[in-house]
């Protein structure tokens, strides 16, 4: 079995073994327990070649547990290559995690039993994690197919419907169920577009959606961008009208396959037929759409998002010339073929899909729709987040999108954070974009 064979495999052992793991979060609500876990290093980073350490402490009841703690260490979505255990006393232990000679994430797993139940948590520490350059290359012709791109959808009318939604509104706010054609005549996207009641004149803020296809989740939660004068506009990308009850989307994304993010898969063996190229090119004609609006202020338009909506919010803000400034929580589609390096893909994580994903068709696709070469392209501000505890878009991903962006940025690196954010690291996206209004 070749070496690439054998990693290929690991990966996907790896992988279902983890998949009970994903919907964790470091702090679960309403639990008995709590792991904390104490790195060495204050910030989690450390230079290749230096030794980390982390105290691991467990609580149950808020009372420390003195329990045999499983360990396993390796880089990060990778099988571990080394095992061992401690026994905490006064619910605390230390665990050497070794060192990486090369940039990139190395994780801690751990298990323990306590009162005949398991539980598990993890820990990630980076290693000149401002090193990471993503695998991912630039195709030659990679403006020259985008442009192309463009200028075919573009001929397409840009024709919409706005339908009020009431339930939606407040005293502050507008909202309208949005029906906008794009890329071809015939094919639309959904959205819920808040707009300030009072008149005047105000930036435009477009929300793309996390993977799967599914509801707007919570249409109303960022309404308070409306409230405190930002045009804003919550989209779905798959044509399918975000008013339809739970059992009537479940059906429909039964039929795009047994899970409901295999559209990333589809047509990848072709960058013209790829799924997500219509996905990119209706993203750019919401921004036509919102700077057409005669409430827009005529300055200030900016993408903003998380996991996927972080990858479409860097991909729009470089393709559209129209776009001032970028707003990204751990961005999807980065870097994905990056476990042909040894390390940690972007999500879908193709490569732990099956046999036949890692083909020279499939590979040269994927450049053409990885958002590190969007990244490239960025000359906006851009203000991305991100968690080292991440296994969905892990860590290294994020930081091969951050280090090749050479247009103005800043970062806010939340480690403990799994594949979410909080309410206040949301509110910030916010007051960032304010302060870079024009």
């Amino acid at each position: 079995m070749c070496k690439m064979k054998k990693l290929w495999v690991m990966l996907v052992c790896f992988a279902l073994c983890s998949v009970s793991g994903l919907k964790a979060e470091n702090y679960p609500y309403r639990s008995d327990v709590l792991w904390v876990t104490v790195p060495d290093h204050a910030d989690w980073l450390y230079q290749t070649g230096e030794k980390a350490k982390v105290e691991v402490q467990f609580y149950k009841y808020g009372i420390p547990r003195d329990c045999v703690v499983d360990y396993e260490l390796g880089s990060e979505l990778l099988p571990a290559d080394k095992k061992g255990s401690v026994t905490l006393k006064n619910g605390r232990a230390v665990i050497d995690m070794g060192t990486m000679k090369t940039p990139g994430f190395r994780d801690c797993r751990l298990t323990a039993k306590v009162d005949g139940k398991t539980y598990r948590h993890h820990v990630k520490v980076g290693f000149s994690p401002e090193k990471i350059e993503p695998y991912t290359q630039m195709p030659a012709d990679f403006d020259a197919f985008w442009k192309q791109a463009m200028d075919e959808a573009a001929r397409c009318p840009m024709t919409y419907t706005l339908t009020p939604v009431p339930e939606y509104a407040n005293e502050k706010v507008d909202c309208y169920l949005m029906k906008l054609q794009c890329v071809r005549r015939g094919n639309y996207v959904y959205g819920y577009l808040f707009m300030p009641k009072a008149e005047g004149k105000y930036p435009v803020v477009l929300c793309p959606p996390g993977a799967g296809i599914k509801p707007i989740k919570e249409p109303t939660r960022h309404r308070y961008y409306a409230e405190e004068g930002c045009i804003r506009l919550e989209i779905e990308i798959h044509g399918i009208r975000p008013d339809l009850d739970a059992a009537t989307y479940k059906e429909i994304s039964n039929a795009f396959g047994y899970k409901n993010n295999n559209y990333l898969c589809n047509g990848l063996d072709d960058r013209d037929d790829y799924y997500m190229k219509r996905v990119y090119l209706a993203c750019v004609r919401c921004i036509d759409f919102l700077t057409s609006l005669p409430q827009w202020d005529g300055k200030n338009v900016i993408t903003q998002g998380g996991s996927q909506g972080g990858a479409l919010s860097i991909t729009t803000a470089a393709l559209s010339p129209k776009v001032t400034a970028c707003v990204a929580n751990h961005p999807a589609l980065s870097d994905m073929a990056g476990y042909k390096a040894g390390r940690a893909d972007g999500y879908p994580h193709f490569f732990t899909k099956g046999e036949g994903m890692d083909t020279p068709e499939k590979l040269r696709t994927m450049a053409y729709y990885d958002v590190v070469n969007f990244a490239r392209r960025l000359t906006v501000p851009t203000y991305i987040t991100w968690g080292y505890n991440d296994n969905t878009c892990p860590p290294t991903t994020s930081y091969a999108v951050y280090n090749v962006i050479t247009a103005p940025k800043e970062a806010l690196i939340t480690p403990i954070n799994e594949h979410w954010t909080s309410e206040d690291t949301e509110r910030g996206h916010l007051v960032w974009i304010k302060k870079h209004l024009k």
